[in-house]
Formats: C-alpha cells, structure tokens, sequence
C-alpha cells in the first residue's frame, strides 16, 4: 500500500485521534475550547502597531497595590499551596465532592441559592444560601466534556463535545468510531427538584458543543435559544445524517464555517430541535498570528530534541510545538502495520511513513487544510458567544476573530464587523460593559494548557483586548493583562469573568487558570488597572499539575471561583481606598435569580441610600464636585435616612434641587446627574 493510500486508511481513525491528542495538548478548542453577513467592513489588521498596548492606571485612580507583589513565589502544593489576597476576603474554600475528584471542573451557572458546577465526568450543585458554609446538593455523574452549564427557569442545558460521551449518562464510555450511542450536542434536564435533575431530552449536533450560550429574546415568551459553538472534528454522516467535514466549495452544507442554533420551546423542552444554521464566518480569511514567545522556542527545541532522541513524534498548532501521546500515536503506527498486512511491532519504515504525513493528518483533522491558490480561509467556528439581549448585540469570540453580532432575530445572528490581531491566538470568551458601549475579549493563547503569564511572555499576548462600540463598530483602546508574572509550572492565560455591579464603573472579576483571579476596573478602557486578586502556588512542585480558576462570577454579592482542581471558592468584596462600602453595598443591592454570565444581564440599581452614597464617593474620588459640597450631601443624605415620611421625602427633594443647582459648575455633571436620580427616586419611594 502506498503512503498517500497509507494516509486515507489512518483518516478512518481521525475522529477518535483527534479527541486524544487535543485533550493531550489542552487544545480542543482550536478542532473545536446561511446569511450573508452584512454591515460595517471587516477589520483585519494587526493592531498592535496602530494601538499600542497601554496599561496605567484610569485617571484619578491611584491604585496602590502590595509591593512586592505576594503571589511571586508562592508555595506549591494541590490543597495545601500558599496563597495570596488583595482587597477581597474568602469565605470558603470547599475541595470536590469524591467522584469528581481528580477530574476538571468547568464552568458555573447560578439559579436561586444554587451554584451549579459543569465538570467533564458531569454536573455539581452547590447550595451558596451560607457562601462561608456550601452544601453538596447533588453530584450527577454524566461525562462528556467539557459539560458547560446554562440554566433558564427550571432547564439546565448542558455541552457535550467529548467522544467517549454516551447518551444514556453511563461511564462506560464508547469505543467505536462511528456509534448511536455517543452524545455530541446539548443535554437538557428539568432542575424543578435540583436535587433530583430530570435528563428530559438532548440535541444532537455535528461537532458537538465545547461551548454555548443561551439567549432569552425579549420579544419571545415561548422559547429560549442555544447558540452552540462545536469545536471538534465533524462526526460522520453514518451517525448523525447531515453531517459533512468538507470544505465549502466541496459541499456547500458542509459543517464548518458555522453555528448552530437550537430553539427550545419552554412548555415541550423534548422538542427542542436545531432551527438553523448561520454561517457568521462567511468570507473571512486567515487572521495574522505571532510566533511562539521566547520562552516557548527554548522549551519547544527542548522537547523537539528529547522526542526524537527517544523516537517520539512532534507536531505544530499554529506554532505551538506538541509531542504527540503515545494513545495517539500507538493506533497510528499499529493501523499503518494493519494497512500493509504486517504483523508484529511497528517497523522504522512504519515510523518514517507516519512522521512524514502527520504534520497534513492534523491539518485535516483541524479542519484547516485548504486548497487553492487564494487565501486561506479564516474560523470555522466559534470559541465562545456572550449575548446581551438588552441591546441586541453578541460579542463572538471565535478562535482567530472577535466578532460583533446583530441578534435581534434571534435565529438568524448576523454579522457586523470582524476584528483580528494578530497579538491574539484564540479569541477566547467577550464581555460587554453595563450600558453596551466597550467590549472585552479575551485570548486563551496556548489552549488554556501552558504557561503564558513568564516574566519573558509578551504582555500583549494571552491578555485581553478591550474595544469600545461606536457607531455599531468595534475601535480597539488597550490590552490588559495579568501584571503578577507566574512560573513555568502554572499554566496562565486569560480565561472567564464576569462584571461586578459596582454603579458607575466597569469592574470585573476574572479568571487567569493558575494565574489565580483578577479584579479589573476597566472603566477607562483605554486604561484598564488591577484592584484586587487570589492566587495559589503552583499545584504541583515539579511539573505543570492540575488547578486554576476555570471561570469566575459576581453572584448576589458573593464572587464565586470554579476551581479546576481544588473545587469552588467563594469570596467577597472587602472595602478599600479605590473601593468604598458604600459601591460595594449599591453593587449587593442588585439581586438575580438566575445568572449565565454568557448571556449577558443589564444591570439596574435599586433606589437606596447605599446607591446615593456610592455615588457621592465617586464624586470625591475624581473630585467631580468640591469638598463642602460633597460633605453637605452627606449631611442631607444621613438627615433623610434618619428621618421618615414627608419630612424624609422633603429633604431628599431638597437635595435633589440643591444638586441641580450645583451640577452646571461641577467638573463632573455627568455624575451629578446620576446622583440626583438616585436622589429623586429615593424621593418617590417614600
């Protein structure tokens, strides 16, 4: 058999090659972690030139942060490693319940007083009522990784992308490449009882879903929809009909180069069903990419030269250098035996004919291998998709762009502007600040499975990018990433977060895997600054161990961390000079019942005294208003609280008069404004 025949025999393993060797390498997300897009240009440039990188701090804000910096060499240990806190307080700390030890936790949803937790053999609830004490509800043992969690009213949605995923939730496993029982799309449960989910129905889809994202349409009562972005190898039509890994101008239903879109009706969840495909990625091509950092060419031609020393095999993704597992490489070298009808062990010519072709067999796996003399095409998926329903926008974070999305039909997303830089590897995950005029994306550089945050790695890469909207156009302002540099036992990069509801600012808390968790005020964006952190040693002493913050969350005035390894954390906000009581009381007051940080809520702040008064320190922060002007709010303020009636109504309307008389000549009447509201409808409220 000739090599080229060699080759079309060893594609039959591809599907169950690539599961292996992706999970090796943590980097599943680049296989896969209809309408013509109409709008704005696109944007493809290296922006970097354009914009340089700026990282001090907002104006005003002098931020004074522990010198030195005490999460620079910390202990190591798994449960035992020493830790480092700034401005936040932890309330507890809770290691994984038995059968999910060892294994990774995912990613968090919120409903009630319940934190429910993916991980890739399944799904843990968590009781947060008492965030100091945590309680097991339920540990549901279901694999298919990667097991990210959504939840609407009383449905829970959950991924499944891995291979070994079985529809029945059984951890046996599935062995053969093309199997009716394999699970690759949506899970749905009934979480009526949470502590006892109903598996009421799943979607199946052809890459199945690493990620998705659940959009509540405002002009739609009846249904909820899932974007589900897939990321691995399209499985084959003999089992799920449709299903076809070729390129466009090969197979124009091809799987690639697109999302799906499942619509679930609320009252008949075991109808949900995929409703359409659009094809966001229409026409775009390769984005400009960096090489490896400095770090990375010396370890690279380390483990290249150990690999071949020992007959082992190396492979590059978008230049990262891998060496190949052996659970990849044994049922290669033992198909290729198989194919020229040997027996025996793998022979030196067996081992030349799979070196020679495994560079082109990834490139197929990935799905990247072209043709043509044009260019090469661009993503053929998205990593991730934040929805803001209240603006009818979505930020998509889509491995080699971030794209704005126009999502007012909610089953036909359609394409705004693409933006590429090629100081980003894989545009991971997008937030939006409150009021939709910035977004955040962030760049999982090295899949999530290395070390990125070295004193040496470049500060633009495996950070995040920050652009503000304007005139539904995204306009790039800064990067940021985390300033504490992390060893080479600790895989860091940027990860998952959410804002924090302090009014009158972006602030978020965010997630770095074990580069800990950061507290970003982005406020300015073209000046985003560290206010606050948590950090671990490395988890193991010697080598690169499991852990990390997977995905971390503002909930209800607690801040809960899905940690990979170790379990959840729960923190809260502790006051400070660039955080008062006052923003973080106004930011408590904000209470949800349920919350998927992908799909993006609008934040709106009660009338309280907490929220005046929030205001009011900001004024002095940033000097908005004079001195005796801000004292004798206060002094009105804390009159009005102590009073009742008309006669606190009374002193709030005169506040309020008082105020309006004084914003022409602030320096900051914006926010005067937003106080005499916050006044005004104290007022009303009686």
């Amino acid at each position: 058999m000739t090599l080229n025949a060699t080759v079309q025999h060893l594609s039959s393993l591809r599907i169950r090659g690539a599961a292996l060797l992706l999970g090796a390498a943590s980097l599943a997300m680049l296989t896969g972690c209809a309408t013509q897009s109409t709008g704005s240009p696109d944007m493809v440039a290296d922006l970097a030139p354009q914009a340089p990188a700026t990282f001090a701090n907002p104006a005003g804000l002098h931020v004074n942060p522990p010198t030195p910096d005490p999460r620079v060499g910390l202990a190591p240990g798994l449960f035992d490693a020493g830790e480092a806190i700034w401005n936040m307080r932890m309330l507890s700390t809770t290691p994984p319940e038995e059968p999910f030890v060892g294994q990774t936790n995912s990613d968090l949803a919120f409903t009630g007083n319940y934190a429910i937790q993916g991980n890739y053999d399944g799904i843990q609830v968590w009781d947060i009522s008492d965030p100091a004490n945590p309680v097991s509800v339920i540990t549901y043992v279901c694999p298919a990784s990667q097991s990210d969690v959504s939840v609407y009213d009383n449905l829970l949605f959950v991924s499944g992308e891995g291979f070994a995923g079985r529809l029945d939730c059984s951890g046996e496993g599935v062995q053969e490449a093309v199997s009716h029982h394999r699970l690759r799309g949506i899970r749905i449960f009934d979480i009526s009882d949470i502590a006892n989910p109903e598996y009421v129905a799943n979607v199946q889809t052809c890459r199945g879903s690493h990620t998705h994202t659940v959009l509540k349409h405002p002009g739609d009562d009846d249904n909820v929809y899932i974007y589900v972005s897939g990321s691995a190898p399209v499985r084959p039509a003999e089992e799920l009909a449709g299903c076809s890994g070729g390129m466009p101008d090969e197979d124009p239903n091809t799987a690639l180069f697109r999302i799906e879109v499942i619509r679930v009706p609320l009252d008949n969840p075991q109808a949900a069903a995929v409703v359409s495909s659009p094809r966001i990625f229409q026409d775009l091509v390769a984005p400009p990419r960096h090489g490896p950092g400095p770090a990375d060419i010396a370890a690279a031609e380390q483990a290249r030269e150990q690999a071949l020393a020992t007959g082992g095999f190396v492979i590059e993704i978008q230049g990262e250098v891998q060496v190949l597992p052996d659970q990849f490489v044994t049922p290669m070298l033992d198909s290729i035996v198989a194919a020229r009808g040997g027996e025996g062990p793998p022979t030196a010519a067996d081992s030349t004919a799979l070196r020679e072709y495994v560079d082109e067999m990834v490139a197929q796996m990935m799905g990247a291998a072209g043709g043509g003399d044009g260019p090469a095409p661009g993503p053929t998926q998205c990593h991730d998709i934040t929805v803001y329903p209240a603006i009818g926008l979505a930020g998509g974070a889509c491995v080699g762009y971030g794209l704005l999305l126009d999502i007012t039909d909610p089953v036909n997303p359609t394409r705004l502007q693409a933006v590429a830089d090629s100081n980003f590897a894989i545009w991971h995950s997008a937030t939006f600040n409150n009021d939709g005029t910035a977004i955040l994306f962030t760049d999982e550089w090295g899949g999530g499975g290395a070390p990125k945050c070295r004193a040496d790695d470049p500060v633009e890469w495996g950070a995040n990018a920050i652009f503000t909207i304007e005139d539904g156009e995204m306009v790039f302002q800064s990067y940021y990433k985390l300033p504490a540099p992390q060893t080479s036992l600790e895989n860091c990069v940027a990860h998952n977060g959410s804002l924090i509801p302090i009014p009158g600012r972006d602030i978020m808390i965010q997630g770095w895997y074990q580069g800990g968790i950061s507290l970003i005020d982005w406020t300015d964006p073209a000046n985003p600054v560290e206010i606050g952190f948590h950090d671990r040693g490395p988890s193991n002493a010697t080598s690169q161990g499991p852990g990390g913050s997977w995905s971390v969350y503002w909930y209800n005035g607690v801040i809960v961390n899905s940690e990979i390894a170790r379990g959840m954390d729960i923190f809260e906000l502790v006051p400070s000079d660039i955080l008062t009581q006052n923003e973080i009381d106004a930011a408590n007051s904000v209470v949800l019942t349920q919350l998927n940080s992908q799909g993006q809520p609008i934040f709106e702040w009660p009338a309280t005294f907490a929220l005046a008064r929030a205001y009011l320190d900001q004024l002095e922060r940033w000097h908005g208003m004079t001195a005796p002007q801000i004292a004798s709010a206060r002094a009105a303020l804390a009159a009005a609280e102590g009073a009742s009636g008309s006669a606190r109504r009374d002193g709030l309307r005169s506040l309020a008069a008082t105020l309006d008389g004084q914003s022409a000549g602030a320096s900051d009447p914006a926010k005067v404004a937003t106080l005499i509201d916050a006044v005004q409808r104290l007022a009303d409220a009686g």
